[in-house]
């Protein structure tokens, strides 16, 4: 194995990929996956924000997701993708910091959100006459400035000490990002106390949201038995329990790694568990919310009808 110890303040990714054919099948893999990412979420993006028919609380919430998946694949994977082509594995001390704050500021942020719009389809379904007060312009406002400043507050606050802790003469990140589990194992002092702290934030960023989506999909499920035909509830079973696959695709992994302790985990599990909701949740959401809409569906074809005519 490579001798990564240095007396640099620079770190070292160890990365995704094995050096090995296999390696490069994993590297072409996930780049792929990143390109389907960047156009379904721009894709996304651009459509609600052309369609007039989609200017309504569910879309702008999606559009937000959308957002927020675009910049969270990209904090991760051109980095990883430039130490493999350019074997260039290190990381400046502050370069780390900012992929660690973007990271865990987008993750907080689309934990929340996706939470808000468990809470829109919600009250659409249960409450439809609520639903305008409820879910009103100022209340999305609300909930998508909430989302994001919740999780930059913890991210700086994670961020901040993990920049402030002495680190021992390895700098040897076994991980394919900043990632801040696998940069305290680097630590030159005990650091039981933060990962107490990093256990309550994990708690209030993913158990609990993800709990929150849980029953708010039970409820609406069950609203749903109540008032559609057998094969109106079949649909939408299907269609709520995609949702909620893609969701815990994000949220298990996630939570799992933060919470288990270090010594029931090891690296490479890490690193697996970390494709799920870095690389393919961001992949995952535009298709899961366009295809499976005739909404989306809908404005994709009028946009298609009008570049048509603008082209004849």
């Amino acid at each position: 194995m490579e001798n990564y110890n240095q007396t640099s303040t620079d770190f070292i990714l160890l990365g995704l990929f094995p050096a090995s054919r296999i390696g490069l099948f994993l590297f072409i893999v996930i780049v792929l996956i990143f390109l389907m990412a960047l156009i379904g979420n721009l894709s996304m993006i651009f459509l609600i924000l052309l369609d007039t028919h989609l200017h309504t609380p569910m879309y702008f919430l999606l559009s937000q997701l959308s957002l927020i998946d675009l910049n969270y694949i990209s904090t991760i994977v051109p980095k990883m993708v430039s130490d493999f082509l350019c074997g260039n594995k290190s990381i400046s001390f502050i370069g780390c910091g900012v992929q660690s704050f973007f990271f865990l500021t987008l993750g907080g942020a689309e934990a929340l959100l996706l939470t808000s719009m468990a809470y829109d389809r919600y009250v659409a379904i249960c409450f439809p006459l609520h639903y305008p007060i409820r879910m009103c312009k100022r209340m999305c406002v609300l909930m998508i400035t909430g989302s994001w400043i919740l999780g930059c507050i913890n991210s700086c606050a994670h961020t901040v000490y993990a920049l402030h802790i002495p680190y021992c003469q390895s700098r040897a990140i076994n991980h394919f990002f900043c990632d801040v589990p696998a940069m305290l194992t680097l630590a030159c002092m005990d650091t039981w106390i933060y990962e107490y702290t990093i256990f309550v934030s994990t708690s209030i960023f993913l158990v609990f949201p993800f709990i929150v989506i849980a029953i708010s999909y039970g409820q609406v499920l069950l609203a749903l038995y109540h008032m559609h035909s057998a094969e109106g509830r079949k649909k939408a079973y299907s269609t709520c329990g995609t949702h909620l696959t893609v969701v815990t695709f994000y949220y298990a992994p996630f939570a799992y790694t933060y919470l288990c302790p270090r010594s029931f985990r090891s690296p490479t599990e890490d690193k697996a568990l970390a494709v799920f909701y870095t690389i393919l949740t961001p992949m995952l959401n535009p298709i899961i919310y366009s295809l499976r809409n005739k909404e989306v569906m809908g404005a994709l074809r009028r946009l298609s009808q009008r570049l048509c005519s603008v082209k004849i």
